[in-house]
């Protein structure tokens, strides 16, 4: 994995020249009973700029759980995901959407994809069912992992050397800052909702600090365990 970049929940392949993200949940604020508004709008189209002018990528990929809500689209999720679709046009990269099991009404926004091939062979799907075939790689979302790192919880990526049908396997935090983590520091592969993870012991946590801008990469959960 020395060949992904890490950045605001994201990840950056640049073999692909491709910028990968999951579960953005827009429409999460519309949905929310609280009476004063998150602020996702701005949060996401902010923080994907930032990110778009940092890679520059051709590609940005929406690994799943682009919606929040099953059964409706608030006017908000329109208005959202257009931003997305300009910021995406504007920094001249396609935008893909592959669908994740929140999506059932995601195809009324757009085209997508039950998984989407990079141009490395890299498979993007959201996690909560197998992938069909086989590829080097596979990049996911879906169980939103975080870790507690000297009582902080800290959004974390989660990358297993030949831990998926002998392939890379590469987890995502949720891009959405208002989906709670899924704290993986006890976990076992039950634990997990995805088919993907059958383990835990051999995920290695990569975690950001964001406002130094610097990526750790820490050793195996089932070694790390000991340390936290």
């Amino acid at each position: 994995m020395a060949d992904v970049e890490f950045a605001d929940r994201a990840a950056y392949l640049p073999s692909a020249d491709a910028l990968v993200l999951a579960d953005l949940h827009i429409g999460r604020d519309a949905t929310s009973n609280v009476s004063f508004p998150l602020g996702e709008r701005h949060d996401l189209t902010a923080r994907l700029s930032t990110l778009t002018d940092r890679f520059s990528p051709t590609e940005i990929v929406l690994a799943g759980d682009v919606l929040h809500a099953f059964d409706r689209l608030p006017e908000e999720v329109h208005d959202t995901f257009a931003d997305l679709e300009a910021l995406a046009g504007d920094a001249g990269a396609t935008l893909v959407v592959v669908r994740g099991n929140h999506d059932t009404r995601v195809d009324e926004l757009t085209d997508t994809h039950a998984e989407y091939p990079l141009a490395d062979d890299t498979v993007v799907c959201h996690g909560h069912e197998e992938p069909e075939g086989s590829a080097p790689r596979y990049v996911i979302g879906h169980d939103h992992p975080a870790i507690e790192i000297e009582g902080k919880r800290r959004p974390c990526y989660l990358h297993g050397p030949n831990a998926y049908r002998d392939s890379d396997l590469l987890v995502l935090p949720a891009f959405s800052r208002f989906a709670s983590g899924m704290v993986v520091n006890d976990l076992r592969g039950s634990g997990f909702q995805s088919p993907l993870v059958t383990g835990t012991d051999p995920l290695c946590p990569i975690v950001r600090d964001e406002e130094t801008d610097e990526t750790y990469r820490f050793p195996p959960l089932a070694e790390f365990r000991r340390l936290l």
